[in-house]
């Protein structure tokens, strides 16, 4: 029987705490991991986009791998990123996470080189042949200025160990396509937040977010109202926690969210260079954003 990728409906794309010097912060990742799962992450997304993965060595990376798997001890799966714009070192660094323990891998689209259809076929195959590791798929062109288009995942739905795809391409035609011509077992999750509820409406098995950082409790009653068949409060819930999401993204991805997760006391550093922390405007915009959806939960709860 093909394995499946549908760990459950809420992964989190984790970022990476620092010190100031540029090295992991351990310590702060215990507490993250801690907060995460104690606030409805079902799966954790280890050195993807979130999680800084530009900056991370393969060194890091390895050291990342295995503190999670440690210390999570099975409570949740973890999922690593290993892709590049290289299949070989994309190979290498998949071979290593294999060997730390982590439960599957997303691979980005190799990024920059802009590789046609078959060789992204070609790419992905190649890796698949190499890792006994299931193997997430992850498509965001915004970011890579490489699409993998639906036709391509549903050859590669066929291979036995890719399973998943996180779709952040923000197209819903695209995903649905993908979701109409792969086998139930391969898993269709949202790339982007605010497609949660769209893409759990047309078949898709759920979201890796970022938001859930910080509205993990909120997300995840979202996922639980349309699952368990109550659309109209899963629709008013995302209606209006979409201003919060949106503040998640103000500037580049990991930068507000983790100032969001400083100011709750969930300290994981700044991003680093390139990225740069927020200004002062951006830090407003994200402090209001965060109260008036407090103020307005707090409402709802006293009525």
């Amino acid at each position: 029987m093909k394995p499946t990728g549908k760990y459950g409906p809420l992964w989190t794309a984790m970022v990476t705490p620092f010190h100031e010097n540029g090295s992991i912060d351990f310590k702060a990742c215990e507490s993250l991991i801690d907060h995460l799962i104690a606030t409805g992450t079902d799966v954790l997304v280890v050195a993807g986009t979130t999680g800084e993965s530009p900056f991370l060595t393969l060194e890091a990376c390895e050291q990342l791998f295995r503190f999670c798997v440690k210390y999570v001890n099975g409570r949740v799966p973890i999922v690593a990123g290993t892709g590049t714009n290289s299949t070989k070192t994309t190979v290498e660094r998949s071979l290593m996470a294999e060997e730390t323990g982590v439960d599957a891998i997303m691979l980005v689209t190799p990024y920059y080189n802009k590789p046609s259809q078959d060789g992204l076929y070609a790419h992905f195959q190649h890796v698949a042949t190499k890792t006994s590791l299931p193997i997430m798929l992850y498509n965001v062109p915004g970011r890579t200025g490489c699409h993998l288009e639906a036709e391509t995942v549903i050859r590669l739905s066929t291979i036995d160990s890719i399973v998943a795809i996180k779709e952040a391409s923000g197209d819903l035609e695209q995903i649905a396509a993908i979701i109409e011509g792969t086998p139930d077992s391969f898993a269709v999750y949202s790339g982007d937040d605010g497609l949660t509820l769209p893409v759990l409406a047309i078949g898709g098995d759920g979201i890796v977010s970022v938001a859930s950082h910080v509205l993990g409790q909120e997300m995840k009653q979202i996922v639980n109202a349309f699952l368990t068949g109550q659309k109209e409060d899963a629709a008013k819930a995302h209606r209006q926690l979409l201003p919060a999401m949106k503040a998640m993204f103000l500037a580049p991805n990991p930068s507000c969210v983790k100032y969001a997760l400083n100011q709750l006391g969930v300290n994981v550093g700044d991003v680093q260079l390139p990225l740069i922390p927020l200004n002062e405007l951006e830090k407003k915009q994200v402090d209001y954003a965060l109260a008036s959806f407090a103020t307005m939960k707090n409402k709802a709860e006293l009525n």
